[in-house]
């Protein structure tokens, strides 16, 4: 895949930032993932814009072409996700949860069930910054949660600091998936 042009300034290239000095983490899935997600823009989506902002510009008055001015905002909104697809994948790296030796303990890769202070069951699997979905129960290794949770055993009661203040959280159990 060709480079795009290197932007070396601080604008947000459309992700969470990675603590400073931290190791980009993530899970093979994780991986693949971001990797989709490049190849999709970068072959599928990024030459079919092309496409049209080409046949845009061909029209005339660009000023009040509104397919040529969408179509060069989607290209710079495309190409600054691949930038930061490529920096953050550059980085990675990769930490298979299914290779933990230690399966007592809540490690980067867990999927950890526990109960709140309101007797609730969750569930949370903790993963790389760019790869949390809390929809589907996947939170950053840099969250709270998973910061309370870090290095805790079954059983084990930890403190989770919350907007409305300390929690505590019992852990149930602590699984290793690949």
């Amino acid at each position: 895949m060709p480079d795009t042009a290197k932007d070396d300034s601080d604008e947000d290239d459309g992700g969470p930032p990675l603590p400073q000095g931290a190791k980009n983490y993530m899970t093979p899935a994780g991986r693949q993932r971001l990797v989709d997600e490049l190849n999709r823009l970068w072959r599928d989506e990024r030459p079919k814009v092309v496409e049209v902002v080409s046949w845009a510009a061909g029209n005339g008055d660009r000023s009040e072409n509104g397919d040529y001015i969408y179509g060069k905002k989607r290209l710079r909104e495309i190409d600054r996700r691949v930038r930061f697809l490529r920096k953050r994948l550059e980085i990675a790296e990769v930490v298979d949860p299914a290779n933990q030796p230690n399966r007592d303990q809540v490690f980067f890769g867990a999927t950890v069930t526990y109960v709140d202070g309101k007797d609730r069951e969750r569930k949370v699997r903790i993963v790389g910054v760019d790869e949390a979905r809390i929809d589907e129960g996947e939170v950053s290794w840099t969250s709270p949660i998973a910061r309370a949770l870090m290095k805790a055993r079954r059983g084990d009661t930890v403190e989770l600091r919350t907007p409305n203040g300390p929690e505590e959280i019992e852990v149930l159990r602590i699984a290793y998936e690949g």
